[in-house]
């Protein structure tokens, strides 16, 4: 399928949401090669996309402000496609054009940023992946994450996880993730008695405060409505981040990680990176500087203050979402990229290949 053309991207993103049980989602999406045949701002700007519609996340943006008018209580017209009592394609063909003419303008700036998902359950899989560096290096980490957004993810040491058999993370935490775990490897390891997060960074071009009301719906409304789970972890990430906000910088993801690296490193812990289905929204310049960066600061890595780049990303080449792990302890296999499972985009479920 060629995703550059508009209607094919359309397609892949709807079968993509239908796939990952929305086909409400789906529904919507695919009312967008409708709309862009109409004389709306939103076609007009849809139709002379500058850049790639798919990698770009087009179609999830407007998606993103249309679920908002039902949120906000501004326009109930979709509600019963997002229900799935509207299942007729024709008709919510025209119900979404209607409502596109309608809220034209209010719509439009929702495709000036990509969709700021930041799903919780994406942590699963970052946190196996530290669960298998624990067993290489020292277990206690200082992380510092990119691409944070709202910094769901950045309190992913303030959740209780079930990875399989192996569990960890406080038992009392409101954030319960407990993936599909599936693979032929089993579960992650489990956690050493010495196994610590000491500290969590993150940073963002333009971060969402969970504290504040306005912002936090804004990210419930990239949140597809037909993924109740979803929705309740958000509510958990809120009621979390009032208790004690995530610690997100507004800063370039480059100028951030020259500063983390830069940081002093206490002896005998774990420096690590992590970033969850935001690398492909960087420009190809700073993926570069960051990934040369790290090369460099691995040259300095010891066994007692090793580094570790942990990402959970998608393939350009088979979308598929892969946990990748790299590590500098001062081997001869610094650098090497680990591939330690695949996952579902909302983190449903985790196939752990392990080592």
């Amino acid at each position: 399928m060629d995703t550059d053309d508009f209607a094919a991207a359309i397609e892949w993103q709807a079968d993509h949401a239908e796939i990952n049980q929305a086909p409400c989602t789906a529904r919507i999406i695919r009312a967008l090669i409708k709309v862009v045949e109409g004389e709306t701002a939103c076609a007009r700007r849809m139709a002379s996309w500058q850049g790639l519609t798919l990698k770009d996340a087009m179609p999830l943006r407007i998606a993103g402000g249309l679920h908002s008018l039902l949120l906000t209580g501004v326009d109930d017209r979709l509600s019963r496609v997002y229900s799935g009592q509207i299942t007729d394609q024709g008709q919510v063909d025209r119900l979404v054009c209607s409502v596109i003419e309608t809220y034209d303008h209010t719509l439009l700036p929702w495709f000036d940023g990509p969709p700021q998902t930041n799903e919780a359950g994406r942590s699963a899989s970052i946190m196996a992946g530290l669960l298998w560096l624990a067993r290489r290096v020292a277990p206690r980490f200082d992380l510092f994450e990119l691409g944070a957004s709202a910094g769901v993810n950045t309190m992913l040491g303030r959740y209780h996880f079930q990875l399989g058999e192996t569990q960890v993370g406080p038992a009392n935490s409101p954030m319960r993730i407990a993936p599909e775990w599936r693979g032929a490897r089993g579960s992650p390891p489990a956690p050493t008695a010495d196994f610590e997060i000491l500290s969590v960074r993150a940073c963002d071009v333009a971060p969402i405060d969970l504290t504040d009301e306005a912002p936090a719906l804004k990210l419930k409304s990239y949140v597809w409505p037909d993924a109740p789970g979803r929705m309740a972890r958000i509510d958990a990430a809120v009621a979390l981040a009032n208790e004690s906000p995530p610690s997100v910088v507004q800063m370039d993801a480059g100028d951030f990680v020259e500063q983390c690296l830069n940081a002093p490193q206490k002896p005998g812990t774990t420096k690590a990176m992590f970033h969850s289905i935001m690398w492909q929204y960087m420009p190809k310049n700073t993926q570069d500087a960051i990934t040369e960066r790290f090369n460099a600061a691995g040259k300095r890595a010891t066994p007692d203050a090793p580094l570790a780049w942990v990402a959970l990303e998608t393939d350009p080449a088979t979308f598929r979402h892969e946990l990748k792990v790299r590590l500098w302890n001062g081997s001869e296999d610094d650098g090497k990229t680990y591939t330690l499972g695949h996952a579902h985009p909302h983190g449903a479920w985790v196939e752990w290949l392990g080592l």
